[in-house]
């Protein structure tokens, strides 16, 4: 069946878009966060029509099909969990179709990385606002698929708040287009978030921002990570909303400084790293107000960016902490939980414990703004000792972040890593109108299996048939 399934595939797309040698293979068997086990084929189409029939020659074949973008995924989203299987990579379908200036908005294929397609409006003086620290890898179609924020969610939204319209391919190789302008029900928003699940994005209409005419950065340090939070709630309390408000604890800041020599300073216990855009005469009433609310909290120093050489420095330290942590540990696993910011202090005290419990160190870097913590676990994955006791850490983190009334996912997804964590957030009546909805996108459960809802679980498992 695996020679027929492949001929079929080479006839649909062509020899040189269809992979199959084990080797091949394995390089589509992991992502960021795991690695899985070898798909049955590997294909890489170059247009809606070549994805519509890879799905129907799949489907005639019994195979699931598995989308996959730049593979950054961290919750096992985008690999072949029980093996086989067609995964469907968009390396090819990476272009920016159409530009409508007037209307601020692109017309874009999933596998354009994200960066490039603010790259690629600057000229007309547009920008795409979603910007996961991942924005220099990963894709649009990745993004769409697990609601990616980043930095600058906190004012501009998340992937949802950026996508206008989809096309998509169903289970059945149908494709379809939503709109969020369409009467009736918001297809568009239940397809963003849901890795996969639901359909196969084939382009995507996204809503580009006007370039801010100016941009400051400014940089506190605090002596201890308590007063860094107080003073993420103060500002947003005074009404202030900045573009981005980042923080970063001694162990980041130390790796970070080591990488990139962006001037954060070593000997602060946490720092906040702040931007605000808007127009000119605004700027320094805002430094003022932000400044001294950090201030009255206990900032040791306030730093302000005056050129863009600094700025670049100070961002390009931040979106590569979690690289930066190579210098400290061979492997590191990265948490993703979010909480209401007025428990931020007491969050970061529940990772500093279950990590301290576990002997392992930890370094937090997140959005702090908007209580989306990224707790970064450092270890070696070749003592099963330190692999034991991430797991049992990460889990105490989840556990912790549901407590104090927060959630399992901000931006990462659910994928593979976290579907039985699902249990922990909602309840079975919940999960089972969740199992419904994608029973009506996909009855067999043939896009992306395994992920998302806990281990085994279809709709008669939730009681609802």
């Amino acid at each position: 069946m695996s020679a027929s399934l492949h001929e079929r595939l080479r006839d649909a797309i062509g020899a040189e878009n269809v992979k199959t040698l084990p080797e091949d293979l394995a390089v589509y068997s992991f992502d960021a966060y795991s690695e899985g086990r070898l798909p049955s084929a590997v294909v890489i189409p170059s247009e809606a029509r070549e994805v519509s029939a890879i799905v129907k020659i799949a489907r005639e074949f019994g195979e699931p099909i598995i989308a996959r973008g730049a593979g950054t995924g961290l919750c096992g989203g985008a690999v072949s969990i029980d093996g086989g299987g067609v995964v469907i990579s968009f390396a090819r379908m990476h272009r920016l179709l159409e530009l409508d200036v007037p209307n601020r908005r692109a017309r874009v294929q999933p596998g354009l990385v994200n960066l490039q397609l603010s790259q690629q409006v600057a000229s007309a003086k547009l920008f795409y606002a979603p910007d996961p620290a991942s924005q220099r890898s990963s894709t649009i179609g990745g993004n769409i698929a697990t609601n990616a924020g980043g930095p600058h969610c906190l004012s501009y939204g998340t992937t949802v708040n950026h996508v206008l319209s989809l096309e998509i391919v169903d289970e059945r190789g149908d494709v379809f287009t939503t709109d969020v302008d369409d009467a009736g029900y918001d297809l568009t928003a239940t397809l963003v978030g849901s890795e996969g699940t639901l359909g196969i994005v084939t382009s995507a209409w996204v809503r580009l921002l006007r370039l801010p005419e100016a941009t400051r950065v400014w940089l506190a340090a605090f002596p201890d990570i308590d007063r860094a939070s107080e003073t993420v709630s103060a500002i947003i309390g005074a009404g202030i909303v900045p573009t981005a408000l980042e923080m970063m604890d001694s162990v980041i800041v130390r790796a970070v400084e080591a990488a990139f020599h962006a001037g954060y300073p070593t000997d602060a216990a946490a720092v906040l790293l702040i931007e605000n855009a808007g127009f000119e005469d605004e700027m320094d009433a805002c430094e003022a107000a932000i400044e001294r609310i950090a201030r009255e909290h206990g900032a040791l120093s306030w730093r302000a960016a005056r050129t863009q050489a600094e700025r670049d420095a100070l961002w390009a330290g931040r979106k590569g902490a979690v690289g930066a942590l190579g210098r400290i540990a061979p492997n590191y696993y990265t948490q993703d939980v979010t909480v209401p910011r007025s428990v931020l202090p007491k969050a970061l005290h529940a990772v500093e414990k279950a990590s301290r419990d576990n002997d392992l160190l930890v370094g937090n870097v997140f959005h702090a703004g908007d209580g989306n913590l990224h707790p970064l676990l450092a270890y070696n994955k070749r003592d099963r000792r330190q692999v034991a006791a991430v797991l049992e850490t990460g889990n105490a983190i989840l556990q912790a972040a549901i407590d104090l009334g927060g959630t399992i996912s901000g931006e990462h997804g659910v994928g593979y890593e976290k579907r039985d964590a699902m249990t922990s957030v909602y309840t079975t009546e919940d999960l089972a109108a969740m199992a419904r909805v994608r029973d009506v996108f996909d009855p067999q459960h043939a896009l992306n299996p395994e992920k998302i809802f806990p281990a085994g679980t279809r709709c008669i498992e939730l009681g609802t048939r």
